[in-house]
């Protein structure tokens, strides 16, 4: 874990230094305060017209107004946007510029490259996520909320970014070209949320492997507040096998290249 360690924080030192990281950011930040204001004020407008209405407005739920929709807009944006963007130049660029040779050089392991390429990419992804945390708590000042759907929405929000970086990290590491790498990413991210929309189209027997394969049907739960082993074992298993790809990948070229 030492060398990985190194890796981390020869990588992390590296992004935090390329301003696309940095724009990545503040465009998240800036997404995500935009769809949490407009969920916000639809409330606000729905709560208006309810006060005329008691039956309507006993009906108003803030947690299921606000931070359902929340989540979901976030998601979104960390498949198709933030994941693709952090980990397409993590191992593609490398190889592109020829300093792949030079690392791959050092007394590390395929692994350690990997797993430390992903934790920087993650602490990354990480940060981003605490950041936004400001908006339900500036909420808080002005509604009640229930804080649990709001912690493990958040807690869900990481899973699934950190399942998805570890795809990111596979799809960097089988090109060298790092718009293909996350054009791919992005791509078997949309796949992965289009699959949860079959479910009412096909036979039961399928539609139970759909639900357990679906990003959408896993994350259900974190927004309502319940963590299910199930869903968590679900995101590591797919970061985990991700990595272990990656891994493979960067074994399978180490060995052509010494033939």
């Amino acid at each position: 874990m030492t060398r990985a360690r190194i890796i981390w924080q020869r990588e992390l030192s590296a992004l935090l230094h390329a301003p696309a990281a940095w724009a990545v950011m503040a465009l998240f930040a800036g997404l995500s305060g935009y769809f949490f204001y407009n969920l916000v004020a639809y409330f606000n407008l729905a709560a208006l017209r309810a006060m005329q209405n008691p039956l309507q407005a006993r009906a108003l739920d803030i947690t299921r107004s606000v931070l359902h929709p929340y989540f979901s807009d976030v998601s979104l944006v960390l498949l198709l946007l933030v994941v693709p963007a952090l980990t397409m130049r993590l191992i593609a660029e490398e190889r592109r510029s020829g300093t792949a040779e030079l690392l791959f050089s050092y007394p590390v392991t395929d692994a350690d490259v990997v797993v430390g390429k992903y934790l920087a990419a993650a602490t990354i992804l990480t940060t981003m996520l605490v950041v936004t945390v400001v908006f339900p708590a500036a909420l808080s000042r002005y509604a009640t909320l229930d804080t649990g759907p709001v912690v493990t929405g958040m807690l869900g929000l990481l899973l699934m970014g950190l399942a998805f970086l570890a795809m990111g990290v596979f799809f960097s590491s089988v090109t060298e070209n790092q718009f293909v790498a996350a054009m791919l990413s992005a791509s078997f991210g949309i796949l992965f949320l289009l699959v949860a929309w079959l479910e009412p189209f096909v036979p039961a027997r399928l539609a139970a492997v759909i639900a357990q394969v679906s990003v959408l049907g896993h994350f259900g739960s974190f927004a309502v507040g319940v963590v299910d082993t199930a869903d968590v074992v679900y995101y590591l298993l797919v970061a985990a096998t991700f990595l272990f790809l990656a891994v493979r990948v960067l074994e399978s070229r180490r060995w052509r290249g010494m033939e």
